[in-house]
């Protein structure tokens, strides 16, 4: 079937339901009528009233019409629209009812009149607020999707930035040691390899489960401790995971964990410091990261730090955007970053 029948066909069957919807609806709105005009005390009921109901369905697919084009026009609905077209509807309504108990029965004519255009605005002003209220929620709609895939996008492209990071840091610091401790390079590649493999294969899922994150950031440890040695003093505090169903987006806690690595060993000092913790408490993961480190000798290197940082800080705002709270504390001598997120 070619665009053109399919347009046509559609177009068909839209209007047949107009169709049928108008004539289901002007049941109720001619029986509505009909006690209306025997109250009010009109003559010939069944034709007056039948006038009516045309007049009502009448206003509301001019009111649909005119709501299009300011729908087209005007670049957003403001609800002071809504309230002045629903106040002068009300007020429109109360002239109906006002009219209703004192209508004027010898003059046919100013009596049709009086009630009718009123009827008539109303019911204009009817078909304007259903077609404007449903263009505002098929515009939010829009844009909720349109911001849905955007972040889709987004975290996606941050997602693909993790395994390109930390390779990059870990292939630049095993170059330095490959110079000096050439001896370690063979062990460090293997456990290299089995870092690569989760950071490759789950790093682009949303979420892993949380037993196979600390599993890789036990791995990373000891692959720091290997490459480090008798400098590094080192202390963990982790709950045991492995039993639970939890789930935490793919390395997002690693992100930190490599930064205590990296900050603390580029100092110049004799020892370097780094806690790390991750509980849980309730719903929540409670994770925390302390390392020594020096504020001055940090500058020197700002350049070519903080990408890892600002992913997970996205990441985080994508991922949990009401679920989250970071904290990261520098004082003189010590960084220390707390982490709260809920788990999946």
């Amino acid at each position: 079937m070619k665009p053109n029948d399919n347009n046509r066909s559609r177009f068909f069957s839209q209007n047949v339901l107009y169709v049928v919807l108008t004539g289901i609806g002007s049941i109720p709105i001619f029986l509505f009528m009909l006690a209306v005009v025997k109250s009010v005390g009109f003559p010939e009921d069944e034709a007056t009233t039948l006038a009516f109901t045309l007049v009502v369905i009448a206003g509301v697919y001019i009111g649909r019409f005119i709501a299009r084009i300011w729908a087209f026009r005007l670049e957003k609905i403001r609800p002071r629209l809504f309230v002045s077209l629903s106040l002068l509807a009300t007020g429109l309504l109360a002239w109906l009812f006002f009219y209703a108990e004192f209508p004027l029965r010898d003059r046919f004519a100013l009596a049709i009149l009086l009630f009718g255009l009123p009827l008539f605005a109303v019911s204009i002003i009817a078909g304007i607020l259903i077609k404007l209220a449903r263009a505002v929620a098929q515009k939010q709609i829009a844009e909720a999707k349109s911001m849905a895939a955007h972040s889709a996008s987004e975290l996606q492209l941050l997602q693909s930035q993790i395994s390109p990071h930390f390779l990059f840091n870990t292939l630049n610091n095993m170059y330095g040691l490959s110079i000096t401790q050439h001896e370690k390079i063979p062990q460090l590649l293997l456990k290299l390899s089995d870092l690569l493999r989760y950071s490759v294969y789950e790093a682009n899922k949303q979420f892993v489960p949380l037993a196979d994150e600390m599993a890789y950031i036990n791995n990373y440890i000891e692959f720091e401790k290997m490459r480090i040695g008798d400098r590094l003093s080192l202390s963990t505090d982790f709950e045991d995971f492995t039993s639970g169903s939890a789930k935490v987006a793919p390395m997002m806690l690693i992100v930190f964990i490599e930064n205590a690595f990296k900050h603390s060993r580029d100092t110049t000092d004799e020892k370097i410091y780094i806690h790390i913790s991750a509980k849980s408490w309730s719903n929540r993961i409670l994770f925390s990261v302390v390392n020594s480190y020096r504020p001055e000798e940090r500058k020197k290197d700002e350049g070519s730090s903080g990408l890892g940082l600002e992913n997970v800080k996205k990441r985080l705002e994508l991922l949990y955007p009401m679920d989250h709270h970071l904290v990261i504390e520098d004082s003189e001598n010590t960084y220390k970053v707390m982490l709260q997120i809920k788990m999946k």
